[in-house]
């Protein structure tokens, strides 16, 4: 339950004033939906608890890692007073894909260490890999949209008056999400349409091949901070323009001193016997000719020398095409889907903002605006919803030196890792679902009672904020499904993830619902959610240890089970040995390599961490040590990497009272030591 609603603005808007402003905006988003806009936007953004998980460093500048929605994630700010002075958002282009985290199977380290010892090539065989959905970019348009302008406007309310945002999109949605920034932000506060060329040429057999994404650039007020990035000049413009040298190898570029046409005044006189009206005064022509500044024409003509060393670039436009996407050999690269290159972020930060402003991405992804915000000098927010984008901006970040605190919004949903992942398992989760033929895909499905017959079930969809909290304009949509169900249907069955008052609600559905005799019965999804958190195994040994090359403590990881990874591990050996026996079938010389974990497990750890600070398990943790083990079997340490492979252990000078461990898919568990 929210603990209470904050206004997008000191005073709430009424009803969707902005986007009165606008007849065609106004139109496209009169759908069958609208009134939940209506009513959210009337209400504000839900505020929940938010409960710190980790904390690095003094954070002087706090500078946060939010897991959360962007709208609780802005309530949260707006509550605390907190203004952003520049925001970049690389939200879901509604692309209609599915995006998915690559996983890889880690060496056996046992294994790793022999052959380290035997000073041997680590190959022993291909990497074992599967992949994880992340979350799922499909969207109903009209529904994105109403996603879509929440978001924006919780945005523009935690913005500070000199503030700027750029919304990066692509061909999919951004020239709908446009019209929704002219309409929240002011078409007279649109200042670019940033066009970055973010592929090479490739074919494409039904048309011109895309290569670009749009970036929208707004400021939310006129009193706009810009700072012109300068571009360096390229190879060609300097071949075709400073082509000439110095007798020291120093290239320029020679530049007319003549005033005619200019506009102002000039300077009329005689220089070297040659009368003309000049940009600069006598004495000017007297001091460059001093420092060998004048280029002299056949005809004798004076022309001033501009070095190339001394020129910074040219002011960048709105076609980029000197920055390149992230490659599969680049440093920087982190194994993110949607990842963005630094120096995209790097132009877009250091042109709207100052060293010290505060930098905030609200779908922070690969995490590479908090990162080159920090590099920068400036403080920074990541936001985003997905366990893995938090573990990898967290990681990302503490490479770096960060300091951070990370945050979590408790909004009471147990979601496993990303919104994408429960909804695939939520239809499972719920005892006797199935799908019935015939029934409106508003319905996820049906549960058959003895008695009652069939029981249509309504879930609500995570991956759109607007649908978590049950209100009244949302179950009259639901009401509205009532009259399409068969005759014989006798109940509903509707989950509910927030709502505010459960008893007025069902009052409501009573006052409503009088065309229909069906029962509509309200359950909390949360108590599905919450039974299946299930806690990976680990066994270890914790040693002090005194010898001649370390003193302090060790512990030894000797087995870790993590159910659930080898469930997923299982899946994905079953689906390739199907795949392997129908194209055997075929005629196809197909073999099945399955993916082999030990009685150990150790090939299933990620990352494991010492807290020397705190032994309640519930209470925020603080890593005094960390190990981070890459897919080659090689160890990095507190950020650092090494050439050394890991050994099962991990060490401290202080005692260690807790450990935490992440699997390959990236849920973690806390153990007491």
């Amino acid at each position: 339950m929210a603990i209470k609603y904050v206004p997008y603005y000191p005073d709430t808007l009424e009803g969707q004033a902005v986007l009165d402003n606008f007849v065609r905006t106004k139109r496209m988003l009169r759908y069958r939906d609208n009134g939940q806009v209506v009513s959210h936007v009337q209400r504000g953004m839900p505020l929940y608890e938010m409960k710190q998980t980790e904390w690095h460093g003094e954070n002087l500048g706090h500078n946060m890692i939010i897991r959360g929605e962007c709208l609780s994630a802005c309530a949260y700010l707006k509550d605390k007073g907190v203004q952003v002075d520049l925001v970049y958002i690389d939200p879901p282009f509604a692309s209609g894909a599915d995006y998915a985290k690559k996983v890889y199977v880690r060496r056996n380290p046992k294994v790793a260490e022999a052959i380290a010892q035997a000073e041997g090539e680590l190959n022993v065989e291909e990497l074992k890999t599967f992949e994880e959905k992340m979350y799922g970019d499909v969207w109903d348009k009209e529904k994105y949209l109403n996603w879509m302008y929440e978001n924006l406007m919780a945005i523009k309310s935690v913005m500070s008056e000199e503030a700027s945002i750029y919304v990066h999109l692509d061909y999919h949605i951004g020239h709908y999400v446009k019209i929704l920034l002219d309409e929240i932000f002011g078409e007279d506060n649109f200042r670019n349409e940033i066009i970055w060329k973010r592929s090479t040429a490739h074919n494409d057999s039904t048309g011109f091949a895309n290569l670009h994404d749009c970036i929208f650039y707004y400021t939310k007020s006129t009193e706009l901070l810009f700072n012109t990035p300068l571009v360096p000049y390229s190879q060609d413009y300097i071949g075709r323009y400073y082509n000439k040298k110095d007798e020291d190898g120093r290239k320029y570029l020679d530049r007319d001193l003549s005033a005619k046409g200019l506009k102002g005044s000039g300077y009329t006189y005689e220089w070297k016997g040659k009368s003309g009206y000049w940009r600069c005064p006598i004495s000017t022509m007297e001091r460059l000719e001093k420092e060998g500044r004048l280029y002299y024409t056949a005809n004798g003509t004076p022309r001033y020398k501009q070095y190339l060393d001394e020129m910074e670039g040219v002011p960048a436009q709105d076609l980029w095409t000197d920055i390149f996407a992230v490659n599969s050999q680049a440093d920087e690269r982190v194994d993110y889907a949607t990842q963005k290159p630094e120096a995209l972020l790097e132009r877009i930060i250091k042109a709207s903002s100052n060293e010290g402003m505060l930098v905030a991405d609200f779908f922070g992804g690969s995490g590479v605006t908090a990162a080159v915000a920090n590099k920068t000098g400036r403080r920074f927010i990541h936001c985003d919803i997905g366990i893995n984008s938090i573990q990898t901006a967290r990681d990302r970040l503490l490479a770096d030196g960060a300091e951070f605190e990370m945050l979590e919004v408790k909004d009471g949903v147990s979601l496993y890792r990303n919104p994408a992942q429960t909804m695939d398992k939520l239809k499972g989760l719920i005892k006797g679902l199935c799908k019935i033929e015939g029934l409106s895909d508003f319905w996820a499905g049906s549960i058959i009672h003895s008695r009652r017959g069939m029981m249509p079930v309504y879930l609500p969809n995570l991956l759109d904020s607007s649908t978590r909290l049950m209100d009244k304009p949302q179950m009259i949509n639901i009401i509205h499904q009532l009259s399409d169900l068969p005759d014989e249907t006798q109940r509903v069955i509707v989950y509910y993830i927030d709502i505010i008052d459960r008893q007025e609600m069902e009052q409501f559905i009573k006052q409503e619902n009088r065309q229909t005799l069906i029962d509509v019965e309200l359950r909390d999804l949360k108590q599905v959610l919450d039974d299946v958190v299930v806690e990976d195994e680990a066994e270890w040994v914790l040693n002090e240890t005194h010898d001649a090359l370390w003193s302090g403590w060790q512990v030894t990881i000797e087995s870790f089970h993590s159910d659930r990874v080898l469930k997923k591990i299982s899946e994905v050996n079953l689906k390739a040995q199907q795949q392997a026996t129908h194209q055997r079938a075929r005629g196809k010389d197909k073999t099945f390599n399955p993916i082999c974990i030990s009685d150990e497990g150790l090939e299933t750890i990620e990352w494991v961490g010492l807290d020397c600070q705190n032994a309640d398990k519930q209470s925020t943790w603080h890593s005094d040590m960390e190990v981070k083990i890459d897919r080659l079997g090689y160890v990095i340490i507190n950020g650092k990497k090494t050439q050394k492979f890991w050994d099962t252990t991990i060490r401290s000078d202080q005692k260690p009272l807790r450990m935490k461990i992440r699997n390959i898919c990236g849920d973690e568990t806390v153990y007491v030591l």
